[in-house]
């Protein structure tokens, strides 16, 4: 059944536009009477039946939502940009493992900068591949995503909770059990020795 994101989700009539009816009616080739499931991101869903299909909407009678209960832990993952593709492609892996944040920091050793000026346009692509990875796993949530102004910054903003650095060099350690549980990860040229102390 396709799973289509809209902002404001009620019981009753919803009409879809842009992207996601184009994915409807494009992609899915959906056709008056088809099932679709109707998902806000933030965690509420609803059953919906197509009754109307246009060249600009398609306008579908949805049932009344219901909250999606995600499970502990919340995991948080601390990330440095990935040049080229290889950055969507770990994106949307951590949205089908279960991510429920994502913080990009400017590591000293990366490769990729994020500009200020393309900072916004930039994140708003990356919600994009998290929402359409959302919609691909199933996921009725889509992760947020935010970008901080160093690692320094990041660390300070988490909340209490279990933290995980993943350094290649370390000992081999165990999931700490935790409510929230912040994994970090270095840029591809390795953490720097300062940002392993912090």
């Amino acid at each position: 059944m396709p799973r289509i994101f809209v902002t404001a989700l009620a019981a009753g009539e919803v009409t879809i536009t842009g992207d996601e009816h184009h994915y409807l009616h494009r992609v899915r080739r959906a056709r008056v009477g088809d099932a679709v499931e109707l998902v806000d991101g933030a965690g509420m869903r609803a059953a919906a039946v197509i009754e109307r299909i246009t060249g600009d909407h398609t306008v579908v009678r949805a049932e009344a939502p219901s909250q999606v209960t995600a499970a502990p832990p919340h995991v948080r993952v601390l990330l440095p940009l990935i040049k080229g593709d290889r950055m969507d492609t770990c994106l949307e892996k951590l949205v089908e493992v279960g991510a429920d944040e994502i913080v990009l920091w400017p590591a000293a050793r990366a490769v990729v900068r994020l500009e200020p000026d393309r900072r916004d346009a930039r994140l708003a692509k990356y919600r994009a591949a998290l929402q359409a990875a959302a919609r691909q796993c199933g996921r009725a949530q889509v992760p947020a995503i935010r970008a901080a102004d160093s690692l320094a910054a990041a660390i300070r903003a988490l909340s209490a909770g279990a933290r995980l650095v993943l350094d290649p060099g370390a000992d081999r350690g165990t999931l700490p059990a935790a409510e929230d549980l912040t994994i970090i990860s270095g840029p591809e040229g390795e953490f720097s020795p300062d940002e392993l102390d912090a």
